[in-house]
């Protein structure tokens, strides 16, 4: 198959790398003042987490080659950093390039809100299990075995098994939550909380340091806990059911102090999870969807004193001044 992916990112170039090892061709979309210093291959250092559990270290490199306006492709992947899917899909139409698309991405966005934004495009959402950053051409990633995948009732493409067949010729497997939008929004939810707390001083512009701190803090992770359920009340409260998402939200039920132990001892056995906590470190990605759930849940009224807390430090912080 031909695979595009917009832009030259992390989560975009990993599953190019996938499917470019599967026997795929894929394609960069680039604006046109960046074509010029795009590389021709990226140098990949990759945990792969599809054959083995633990993750196995691998070193690579990546072809890149480049779409060209007017193209036509079996898929587009779109990873954006939140609130930017408007300008994506911009460039993909000012290049006339076309596919269905495939949405790798976070947004707080009601569904009637994104097909305002693809018009007419065919798309599908998901949710990638890979991280990592790319720094002087070189792509230091960590990729899981699965993505998140809408269903395909829900999908609004033409060809879903065809996107099945391109997962698992990378030996990719799907999991199929109730609702995409709605896990979208309890992932964000739980980010916010996790980041609150390894931030709660109000300092957050070293993620990859805090993130090993609270990995391997037992008592700050009883804190993430806490500050998690009051996040995901705002999920509910947008009209979520969370009876649906049992398994995803079955570790914050337990007693919290039970549940910092358990987690810490998660981090400190899974290379996977405790590396990809450490990669991802764009402050305003990261910002982004914490801002979203607290604007949320001031704007219903709900009371989250621990996270609302730890959100107004950082914000005080940020711009020197309390957010009203």
């Amino acid at each position: 198959m031909r695979i595009a992916i917009l832009g030259s990112g992390v989560i975009g170039t990993t599953y190019a790398y996938a499917f470019q090892k599967a026997g795929h061709e894929t394609f960069h979309i680039l604006r046109e003042e960046k074509i010029a210093a795009a590389p021709a291959k990226i140098t990949v250092h990759l945990l792969d987490g599809r054959y083995n559990p633990k993750g196995e270290e691998k070193d690579d490199e990546y072809r890149v080659s480049l779409a060209e306006a007017g193209d036509t492709f079996d898929f587009i992947i779109i990873s954006v950093a939140g609130g930017k899917l408007s300008d994506a899909i911009k460039t993909i139409k000012s290049r006339d390039i076309k596919g269905p698309l495939i949405l790798f991405c976070n947004f707080w966005n009601e569904r009637k809100q994104v097909e305002e934004i693809l018009g007419d495009s065919e798309y599908v959402t998901a949710f990638p299990t890979a991280g990592g950053h790319i720094q002087d051409g070189k792509l230091n990633c960590v990729l899981f075995d699965h993505i998140m995948l809408e269903s395909g009732s829900k999908a609004r493409i033409s060809d879903y098994a065809a996107l099945v067949s391109l997962l698992n010729s990378a030996d990719i497997k799907q999991e199929i939550p109730h609702d995409m939008f709605e896990w979208i929004w309890i992932h964000m939810a739980i980010n916010a909380g996790v980041t609150s707390t390894a931030a709660r001083e109000g300092v957050i512009d070293d993620p990859n340091r805090l993130a090993r701190e609270l990995m391997g803090d037992s008592k700050a992770l009883t804190i993430a806990v806490r500050a998690i359920r009051e996040t995901v009340k705002v999920v509910e409260a947008r009209g979520a059911d969370l009876r649906l998402y049992k398994n995803e939200l079955l570790p914050y039920r337990i007693p919290a102090g039970i549940a910092g132990i358990a987690m810490k001892k998660l981090f400190a056995g899974n290379e996977l999870t405790s590396r990809i906590m450490t990669l991802h470190n764009d402050v305003n990605d990261i910002m982004y969807g914490c801002k979203c759930v607290y604007d949320e849940g001031k704007k219903r009224g709900l009371e989250l004193p621990l996270f609302y807390g730890n959100m107004e430090r950082i914000f005080a912080n940020i711009d020197g001044r309390k957010p009203v």
